[in-house]
């Protein structure tokens, strides 16, 4: 008799999982059943696969996740306060599902719907079905695993021609349960349809250093001539793991703009992928990962020009200390058909201390000849003219240090338009940078 294949912890009771979310339709049924079978066959990924080479996920497969259970682990809202946005619609939602009693909802314009997935698929299953897998790659092997669990997560949609004047925040919490390690699956979808305007924050959090492990996936999609906003900010627990698909499908003289910031999580991966799928397009795809201790990042950037006359801005700024990994991977793919692509793509570094360690890697695949695009990046260390420069004027290295520090992220910070982000990663900086106050004064 042929070997039985030993099943993953990920899946061992799927079937319960699958019985228990017996009232959702066919579809989605059939999406979750397609995402088991892929990761069933693929696994979860090794070093000796390149785009995982310089990332060692080994640990996710001998750590004992099970399935978080639901409920709000004993959360309350003066205890997330924290996290919350001034002037937003918040959506919480603990270790994947929703929580109603913990968010703060509001008036939204008529026809939009923000909230639960699991509500959206029973109420509005001809939005959600049509476009929820639709953009995600199912042999990722995360996306898969994700695919597989689809219960809840986030669900905005706009019709054509609204403009929700309202940021809406959604706040994915991670914590344990009883003390144990648990993982969640939360699956997000946004529609800015024709003509709309939407800005919207993902923000993934957790306490202290529990041990947690988020997978989330989000298909982002832009119609013709929508203006989309987008920030994505990470500040998992330091124990914590993070490993994200982001899928972005724009189409005609779409403005898309987003923003990845992360700070927190012991092993951090982001996949973000952007198809250009119509002229006219502008898109910037802007990040700033700040990592310490044993922390790891790696970002996965991926951009595909598929069409004449687009525009894509890309700017990824790190700040690494003490043993902490980062890896930056980009590609910038122009199809033939794409003419008149205009595209940039820009990763810098900076390392505080001699034991961190930054591998990148930026790339251009180019299959059209009338192009303009352009690739660099830098690593290094502070520039020590520059802090005796700051010391002859009479202030003090650590705060020469903190200043050039916080200067390198000012760039990224600048690009920022949404303000409640903005000074609350001001305010991060000056909390983390040694002599902050002087840097606040100073800025």
């Amino acid at each position: 008799m042929p070997a039985v294949k030993e099943r993953s912890p990920f899946v061992e009771a799927y079937e319960s999982f699958d019985k228990s979310l017996g009232s959702q339709g066919e579809a989605v049924k059939r999406l979750r059943r397609e995402g088991l079978e892929v990761f069933e066959e693929i696994g979860l990924p090794s070093k000796r696969q390149e785009e995982w080479r310089k990332t060692n996920v080994a640990a996710l497969g001998s750590t004992s996740f099970r399935r978080a259970s639901g409920g709000t682990s004993g959360l309350t809202p003066e205890k997330i306060r924290p996290f919350l946005l001034p002037d937003c619609i918040d959506l919480v939602f603990v270790n994947g599902r929703f929580s109603a009693e913990l968010s703060r909802p509001g008036a939204l314009p008529e026809g939009v719907f923000a909230g639960s997935l699991a509500d959206a698929m029973a109420r509005h299953a001809d939005l959600v079905e049509p476009l929820l897998g639709h953009y995600a790659d199912g042999k990722h092997p995360f996306v898969a695993l994700n695919t597989a669990h689809i219960e809840d997560g986030a669900f905005i949609h706009v019709p054509r021609g609204v403009a929700v004047e309202k940021t809406i925040h959604l706040l994915f919490l991670g914590t344990t349960e009883g003390g144990e390690a648990v993982v969640s699956y939360p699956r997000n979808l946004f529609v800015a349809g024709q003509s709309s305007q939407l800005t919207v924050v993902e923000s993934y959090c957790g306490f202290g250093d529990e041990r947690y492990f988020h997978c989330p996936v989000t298909e982002i999609v832009g119609e013709a001539n929508s203006v989309l906003d987008h920030y994505r900010l990470g500040q998992e627990s330091l124990g914590a793991y993070h490993v994200a698909t982001q899928k972005i499908h724009l189409e005609r003289d779409t403005n898309f703009f987003t923003h990845s910031i992360n700070h927190g999580g012991a092993l951090v991966r982001n996949d973000i992928q952007a198809m250009l799928d119509g002229e006219g397009i502008h898109c910037t795809l802007n990040g700033l990962y700040l990592a310490r201790g044993a922390q790891h990042v790696d970002h996965q950037m991926r951009v595909d020009h598929a069409k004449p006359n687009c525009h894509s801005y890309e700017l990824f700024k790190g700040i690494l200390e003490d043993r902490a990994r980062a890896v930056f991977n980009g590609r910038i793919y122009v199809h033939q058909d794409a003419q008149k692509t205009d595209a940039k793509q820009s990763n810098r570094n900076l390392l505080l201390s001699k034991d961190a360690l930054v591998h990148s890697n930026p790339q251009l695949e180019i299959f059209a000849d009338d192009v303009r695009c352009t690739h660099g990046s830098t690593t290094g260390h502070l520039d020590d003219e520059a802090v005796f420069y700051l010391r002859s004027r009479g202030i003090g290295e650590e705060a020469a240090r903190s200043l050039l520090t916080y200067s390198f992220a000012g760039e990224v910070l600048d690009e920022i338009r949404l303000e409640a982000v903005r000074k609350d990663l001001e305010e991060f900086l000056f909390t983390r940078l040694p002599k902050g106050n002087i840097v606040r004064q100073a800025v």
